[in-house]
């Protein structure tokens, strides 16, 4: 299992390389759920992260 700290740097990544390889999808980006934990479930969890990594390598194979 990977460690909090390498989903977010694969996050990070991701995010990256849609603003640099297809900057049209960056809008997006704010449009895309966000993992910030809310007052009814403050804790951020692998598969939160897991299911926005994913979201992320959806949104980068998209095409527009």
């Amino acid at each position: 299992m990977k460690t909090e700290k390498e989903l977010n740097a694969k996050i990070l990544s991701l995010t990256m390389k849609i603003r640099e390889e297809r900057p049209e999808l960056t809008k997006y980006l704010e449009e895309m759920p966000i993992t910030i934990p809310s007052e009814s479930d403050p804790e951020i969890t692998h598969k939160l992260l897991k299911g926005y990594i994913e979201s992320l390598k959806d949104l980068l194979n998209k095409t527009v």
